[in-house]
């Protein structure tokens, strides 16, 4: 695992969160090619890092990276692609860094 100086965190409450977090995922492995970790899985994003995962009652979101740009692209690319699926269900991402 590759140490980043900067990261950030958000944490979305829904009553279904292996639902989403397995759609993003999915969605996701089409351009990049996804890694297992403990409760959910590590996409390289650029020279940043983004996991998805799955706990009780939410969605865990990480991003992680070496400079401001690549955090908010994974920031970005995390956030923009759950709230897209999770629409419906009005899944908002707030991230804490």
């Amino acid at each position: 695992m590759t140490e980043y100086a900067l990261s950030s965190r958000a944490e979305v409450p829904t009553d279904r969160p292996e639902r989403w977090a397995k759609q993003l995922v999915s969605h996701l492995s089409n351009r990049l090619e996804p890694r297992e970790v403990p409760n959910g899985h590590a996409f390289d994003i650029g020279d940043a890092e983004g996991r998805v995962l799955a706990e009780p009652g939410r969605v865990v979101l990480t991003a992680t990276a070496d400079d401001e740009d690549a955090l908010a692209r994974v920031e970005d690319v995390l956030g923009r692609h759950l709230e897209r699926f999770g629409d419906k269900e009005e899944l908002k991402v707030v991230w804490h860094r």
